[in-house]
């Protein structure tokens, strides 16, 4: 199994020694900060059971209050930034009880581990809090929101030390063979915790169907998400067609229509609105082609309904 589906992820992380780990990791602080945590939303099964399209992240609870919400996310998401902000919002104020007051708010942290780029940061790992422009002054520290970016692991041009335990945990969850996982396990202690229950979960049958069942969801949707690019593209290129001769109809019109007005003067206004009815590209092409030589307006009249007759 992929620890990086969000299924698996959650079973693994629902270890809280090994979740304190990769929080330790990510958030830059020692494992003892997180002793006592909670972890609020643990009915993986039956979730997962009523809803395979939903999202699968684990939220936790800190001694303090604080809330930290981990979420993996391998489908493409547009407008990341803005939807993070949405549920961390949520998150937020969902603490908030009749009668309480401002500071009985606690920090509300995210993280979001992405199988996609969704910052043009040359970053693995960026985090964001509500700071001055200019001077930096942080404003509140009751956000804190992080993204790790996996597709950027492959990025030669994006720095990143070896050695850096979120290096290390991002590589284990993008793993693509069990030799780099088994590599990264001789590393680092927690991994091969991770690694070791990896192997439990994987034999375990009905785990490896729900598995089963939440890849097929997540090669449904994006098989449908690139259905509906290819799509657009397609339609975009209709259009563009159909406005290139549009675009093209009107500059030949145009031309025709100020050659008559300035050779024969309000007279030609007539034939100047049936070239304009004209939307046969060809039609007018072969009237632009002759119209600067007629000397009377008869001619010219001759001209587009002898073009028009003959298409």
């Amino acid at each position: 199994m992929s620890p990086k589906n969000d299924f698996v992820f959650k079973l693994i992380f629902a270890n809280k020694k090994l979740l304190i780990a990769l929080l330790s990791a990510i958030l830059k602080l020692p494992k003892e900060e997180f002793q006592g945590i909670e972890i609020v939303n643990s009915e993986l099964l039956r979730e997962f059971a009523e809803d395979k399209k939903g999202i699968l992240d684990v939220r936790v609870r800190t001694k303090q209050g604080k809330q930290i919400d981990i979420e993996i996310q391998i489908l493409p998401t547009e407008f990341m930034p803005e939807r993070t902000l949405f549920y961390w919002s949520k998150m937020y104020t969902s603490q908030a009880k009749p009668g309480d007051t401002y500071d009985t708010l606690q920090k509300c942290i995210t993280i979001n581990i992405v199988d996609f780029r969704c910052t043009p940061l040359r970053k693995l790992h960026s985090s964001y809090h509500l700071t001055e422009d200019e001077t930096g002054y942080r404003l509140t520290d009751v956000m804190e929101i992080h993204f790790l970016e996996m597709p950027k692991l492959a990025d030669p041009d994006i720095p990143r030390d070896e050695n850096d335990i979120v290096v290390e945990w991002m590589e284990f969850l993008d793993a693509k063979s069990k030799g780099v996982i088994e590599m990264l396990a001789e590393k680092n202690q927690d991994i091969k915790k991770a690694y070791d229950l990896l192997q439990i979960i994987s034999k375990d049958e009905k785990a490896r169907m729900l598995y089963e069942a939440r890849e097929a969801e997540l090669r449904d949707q994006l098989t449908r998400m690139k259905s509906e690019r290819n799509q657009g593209r397609a339609e975009g290129r209709a259009e563009g067609r159909a406005e290139g001769r549009a675009e093209g109809r009107a500059v030949v019109q145009d031309a025709i229509c100020q050659y008559l007005e300035a050779r024969f003067g309000a007279e030609s206004q007539p034939l100047q609105e049936t070239v304009r009815t004209i939307t046969d590209l060809d039609v007018l092409n072969r009237i632009i082609s002759r119209i600067f030589i007629v000397n009377q307006l008869d001619e010219a009249k001759d001209l587009i309904e002898g073009s028009l007759a003959s298409q």
